[in-house]
């Protein structure tokens, strides 16, 4: 039980990785917060027939007045934060294309959820670990800005800036006692994803190929790093960004 009584929140855990995530530290003790624009009931519902106490909320995280809202119940209800995880993202529903025929609503779209509303949880949060004097972010991020993945130009671009997020943040809070890491997984089957089996391992063969290990990557293989990233374990870990995709990409 390596987070015995933490409290953790998780966005974007409504389904696929997020929900992984946040059954994994509910098993080593954690008390979860399930954060998501969408239907957050099944969740819950996963969790609380392990065992695990939760709170689900709905939150956009591209809105400031939303994240700060998910902060305050979360406070509410369990009187600390020692973990936010900031997965929420949009992946999945983007569609390959050119970069010269990107709309700008498509950028924004992608940049309000992946990259601006990663900043806003980490401020929404910060008061909280602040007073604390501890606390651990741990941002999702993607292998795919080591490679420069074409045709999908401003979800690259956003995972790109996790990772700047990241490091400069990590100057930034460190003397408050905040750590503040990445994890860049590879093409993941993940739920959402496993809906259009056919066109999942269409897009995964050709990663499954650069692979020193040569199998699709499964939601269990990012839960040990972040399980570590999340405990006491990796105290004084800070700016990093761990890549765990079986050896596609080498950080």
């Amino acid at each position: 039980m390596r987070l015995k009584n933490k409290v953790a929140i998780v966005t974007g855990s409504a389904q696929g990785l997020g929900r992984t995530y946040a059954l994994a530290l509910s098993k080593e003790g954690a008390r979860i917060v399930v954060a998501d624009i969408i239907d957050t009931q099944d969740s819950k519902q996963v969790i609380e027939d392990s065992g695990g106490e939760v709170l689900a909320l709905h939150v956009d995280v591209s809105d400031e007045n939303s994240t700060r809202e998910m902060v305050q119940q979360t406070i509410q209800r369990f009187g600390r934060i020692d973990v936010l995880i900031n997965n929420a993202a949009i992946f999945a529903s983007i569609v390959k294309k050119p970069f010269d025929t990107l709309s700008g609503h498509e950028w924004d779209s992608v940049m309000g959820v992946n990259l601006k509303g990663t900043f806003l949880c980490c401020q929404a949060v910060y008061p909280q670990m602040k007073k604390q004097g501890q606390g651990k972010i741990i941002n999702i991020s993607s292998g795919t800005w080591f490679k420069g993945a074409p045709l999908l130009l401003h979800y690259v671009t956003s995972k790109a800036g996790v990772v700047g997020l990241t490091r400069a943040l990590a100057r930034e809070v460190g003397a408050d006692g905040i750590s503040v890491n990445a994890v860049a997984p590879g093409f993941t089957e993940s739920d959402t994803l496993r809906e259009n089996l056919v066109a999942t391992r269409e897009r995964s063969l050709p990663t499954i190929n650069s692979r020193c290990f040569k199998r699709a990557e499964q939601p269990e293989d990012i839960v040990g790093t972040i399980l570590f990233l999340a405990s006491d374990e990796s105290n004084f870990i800070t700016g990093q960004t761990i890549v765990v995709d079986g050896g596609a990409v080498f950080n």
